[in-house]
């Protein structure tokens, strides 16, 4: 009787959201926690977007619209796609949706099938694999190291690929690890690609407008036009915007995956929320000087925490060119044991001790399928991220 799906028992919790919850949890019960495990922006949502959006309350905008998007915030992702990547979308071409993740929710299981492979390279996000595996497909996950700067080299992808090949996912700058991949790191990688037209590509640009370091950001259908066809380039409100909780994806690509990435929308969830797209619409549409400023402080916090976390003996932390998250390799403190003489076996031990011992939520690496690390985000201040690294210093400080 209390029977669950196949498809609902491949696949696990969110990891990410579970630490954050758990940090909650405990700071509920009284606890001094710091959380850093939360993909999300400390910033608040622009003033004007805000604005916009209770603009479109007043004004009644508060019925269903089209099941993919209204043809106002359609056209103001197609002027997006222009301005920044230099990709040219008809509206057709074009989908809006409840968040990134419910955009490649929808494309993946809109085109897959059982026996079909996903090329993932890890660290990965936490729900790349999970929605291949609702769809009834098999992630081919592809190892890239901290030796590689977690980046996918030419020859590992060539060699993951098969005739069973259906998708290559792909995100750049990296959640977890803030890698970017340069112009040129792109086009041999479209080579690759080019050489396998059967494969198609999934660009997960989500973290394009958070780089550092005057980072030059491309996106593979820009960078290789031959790719055009079979790539659906993936971006949202969510993070350079500060709109996480406003829930809107969006994508440009093919017109017959938007269709049926349309298609599959109007079974579940219809159109996404008709406030939000107007506050979406705002927010492309209007000043972006914003931008600047808030990555200017993301830089900053980035280059605390790195240096911190490189003078914690057994830590080793690369500094990434973007997004806002660093995943230190811990390899150096496996095998080592806490004052209440527990080994710390794997990095979800070692995230665990932290949390215990003080207070300091991180999500373990083997969620991302990249280990031993732990994923920090620093998108909070840099007091807080001041304490949270003194407290992992004194936490590996009592290792023995």
């Amino acid at each position: 009787m209390n029977r669950t799906s196949a498809a609902i028992n491949r696949i696990q919790p969110s990891p990410t959201i579970a630490v954050t919850n758990k940090a909650a949890e405990l700071k509920r019960q009284g606890r001094d926690i710091i959380g850093l495990g939360a993909g999300e922006p400390d910033f608040d949502t622009p003033d004007f977007v805000k604005e916009a959006a209770i603009a479109a309350i007043h004004a009644n905008q508060t019925k269903y619209t089209g099941v993919d998007g209204t043809p106002e915030c359609k056209a103001a992702v197609q002027a997006k796609f222009k301005r920044d990547n230099n990709l040219d979308y008809a509206l057709d071409q074009i989908s809006i949706n409840s968040g990134g993740k419910h955009t490649i929710f929808n494309a993946l299981l809109a085109t897959l099938d059982p026996g079909d492979e996903v090329v993932i390279p890890a660290p990965y996000w936490v729900s790349y694999p999970d929605i291949v595996l609702l769809a009834g497909a098999t992630p081919v996950v592809i190892q890239c190291g901290v030796a590689q700067g977690f980046k996918l080299t030419p020859e590992q992808l060539e060699a993951a690929i098969t005739p069973k090949t259906r998708w290559f996912i792909f995100n750049s700058p990296s959640n977890p690890t803030g890698a970017a991949y340069t112009r040129t790191e792109l086009k041999a990688l479209a080579d690759v690609l080019m050489r396998h037209p059967q494969v198609l590509v999934l660009a997960d640009d989500m973290y394009e407008h958070i780089v550092y370091d005057d980072f030059d950001f491309g996106t593979l259908a820009e960078i290789e036009p031959g790719l055009y066809d079979r790539t659906l380039t993936v971006n949202g409100a969510s993070k350079a915007y500060a709109m996480t909780g406003w829930r809107i994806g969006f994508a440009g690509g093919p017109a017959w995956i938007i269709k049926a990435m349309a298609k599959l929308q109007s079974q579940s969830t219809s159109n996404p929320c008709s406030i939000s797209m107007a506050a979406t619409v705002a927010a492309l549409n209007g000043d972006q000087s914003f931008l600047a400023e808030r990555n200017a402080a993301f830089q900053r916090r980035r280059d605390l925490v790195v240096s911190m976390l490189n003078q914690t003996p057994g830590l080793i932390c690369p500094r990434p060119e973007g997004a806002f998250y660093v995943y230190p390799d811990c390899a150096g403190l496996i095998g080592k044991t806490t004052p209440t003489r527990t080994v710390l076996t794997n990095d979800e031990a070692v995230a665990a001790y932290l949390l215990e011992s003080e207070g300091v939520a991180v999500v373990h690496g083997a969620a991302f399928g990249g280990s031993p690390a732990f994923r920090i985000s620093y998108a909070t201040s840099d007091a807080v991220l001041e304490e949270a690294c003194k407290r992992i210093q004194r936490a590996v400080g009592n290792l023995r």
